[in-house]
This record gives structure tokens, sequence and C-alpha cells, in this order.
């Protein structure tokens, strides 16, 4: 199960070699150099092997078998196990995969626990910037953090786009009800979203303070960068996630409005209808002495009330704007 993505070797900023798994553990105990193995779904066995390798701890080891519900950063001595998620959509489902990084003096591995873009390109930046990737291991796993948060952007930027999208639906028409289940669903994927990207607030904050042998000072400032990224994707999703819930009480005040709208429409026809309908109740009651009954023009003369009152109250209505 699970593949070698890439194996390297670098030193002074550039590549050495591509290697075997089994021989990271040897180039990175030479001086100045530092391995990047990267894994896609690594078995159990593949992680052994590279704790016989890297000295990880057993408790790394064991944390990166299983799945978490957060990123989160552990430390192990003078090594770091980071847990990061990328956002996905997949069918217009929203999916998140998990990725483990491995980061200590002379190595930084990462395992990729599902179908989520490659970290090939991250791979060619930073060999294409051998200056920076002189400082080793601490500007890839600056640069792979970087990565991750960068990948909430585009999705973020879709579910604003879908959002706005019913907010002019929702302007034009009546609210329905597949409209109100997508916002709701828009707005849980949002806050599913915060879940995975608040943590990373805090791993940035922690990377910034961590003096490790590997961790350049002169790294911070990237780390910090980092941290900044994620501080406005937090607050682009909290926008998001209050233009979604916005966009449900407007729908629901312009179907209210409608609504009463209607109800004054029914309510001014219904009274209008009401008149004439009490004036023939009156003479439909059979009284003996009703002299107007045997009156020549009674007919035409109740005739004439009835479409004077009608046209009265329909004249009433419209200046008051009910009809």
């Amino acid at each position: 199960m699970g593949r070698v993505v890439a194996a390297a070797v670098y030193n002074a900023g550039r590549k050495v070699t591509d290697i075997n798994i089994d021989e990271g553990g040897k180039w990175a105990q030479k001086p100045g150099h530092f391995v990047w193995i990267g894994l896609e779904e690594p078995s159990a066995q593949v992680l052994e092997t590279l704790q016989g390798q890297f000295d990880l701890h057993e408790l790394a080891i064991e944390d990166a078998l299983e799945k978490h519900s957060r990123p989160k950063l552990e430390t192990f001595g003078d090594a770091l196990f980071i847990v990061t998620y990328s956002p996905i959509l997949e069918n217009g489902e929203l999916v998140f995969i998990e990725t483990h990084i491995f980061a200590g003096t002379g190595y930084v591995i990462t395992c990729r626990n599902g179908d989520s873009q490659s970290y090939a390109q991250v791979r060619q930046k930073c060999e294409a910037r051998p200056l920076l990737l002189e400082h080793g291991e601490d500007f890839v796993l600056y640069a792979l953090l970087d990565f991750v948060t960068e990948n909430y952007q585009p999705v973020s930027e879709a579910i604003h786009e879908e959002i706005q999208d019913l907010e002019c639906n929702v302007l034009t028409k009546a609210l329905q009800e597949c409209d109100i289940q997508r916002l709701h669903r828009l707005r849980r994927e949002v806050l599913r979203m915060r879940r995975y990207v608040a943590p990373m607030v805090e791993i940035s904050e922690e990377l910034q303070r961590l003096n490790f042998p590997f961790i350049d000072k002169q790294m911070r400032p990237y780390f910090r960068d980092v941290q900044i990224h994620v501080t406005r994707q937090m607050e682009d999703l909290t926008t998001i996630g209050e233009l979604a819930t916005q966009t449900i009480e407007v729908g629901m005040w312009l179907e209210s409005s409608r609504q009463s709208v209607t109800q004054r429409k029914f309510a001014a026809w219904a009274a209008i209808l009401a008149f004439p309908t009490a004036v023939a109740g009156i003479y439909g009651m059979n009284f003996k002495n009703m002299p107007e009954l045997s009156w020549h023009y009674g007919y035409y003369a109740v005739l004439g009330v009835i479409g004077l009152g009608c046209v009265g109250l329909y004249t009433s209505f419209k200046r008051s704007g009910w009809l």
C-alpha cells in the first residue's frame, strides 16, 4: 500500500541526487545535507522503516497511523510532527485530505493520505530558489505549510461565488426550499473550513517560538508570513459565513414581505366582494314591509349603489397600495 512520490537529498540549496528511502538515514547524517521524502498513503511497514533510519519517535509513528480531527503540532525531542489538512472539491462536495509532516535535523518527510494536490510543485518551487533552499529543512517546512494554506483560497472563493449567486436569486425571486438547503450546506462547509484553518494560527505561532537546531531564527519571519495568511483566511471565512447567514435572513424577510402583500390584496378583494354580498343579503331577507321592493326603479338603484360602493372601495385600496 502507498508509494514513494519523491525522495531526494539536498546540499547548499541544490539537489544532489534522487535516492531510495532505504538510503535516507545515511544521507541525513552527512553534514550540510538533508533528505526530503514525499509519500502517499504510506503503510505501517514503510513508516517503521523510516522510524529506524531517522530515529522517529514511536508516538509520532502511532499518530501518523491514526486519523485526526484537527491540525496539530507535536514535539518529540528535537523533532516535529505536524498534522495538516488540504481542502478539495469532489463533485461539489468538500473533502479534507490529511497530511503528516515529520521534520528534524537532516530530514523532512511528508505523508499525504488522499487524493489532494501533489506537493511536487512545492518541491519544484523550492528547487528553483536555491538561496532560500540553502536554509534547509526549515525553509521546506515553511513552503509546505504555505502551500497548504494557499489551498484554502480557491475553495473559499468558489463557495463565496456560489453564495453570491444565491443572494442574487433571492433578491429577484421567491426563496425556494432548495436555496435554503444550499445556503445551509455552504454555511456548514465554511464552518468546517474554519475548524481546520484555526489551529494553523497556533501552529505558525509555535514555530516562531521553537528553538530547534534545524529552525534558523532567520526563518521566523517566514512562519509569521504563514500566520498572516492564515489569519486573513480566517477573516475571509468569517465574512463568507456571515454573508450566507444574511442571505438566508434577507430571503426570509423578502418572503415575509411578499406574503404580506398577497394577504393585503386578498383582504382588499374580500372587502370589495363583501359590499355587494351585504346589500344582496339585506334584500334577500323577504320581509313584507320593504317599500323599496315595489319601487319601479329599485332594482337599478341597488345595482348603482353596489357599483359605486365597489368602485369606491377599489379606488381607496388602490391609493393605499393594497391593490
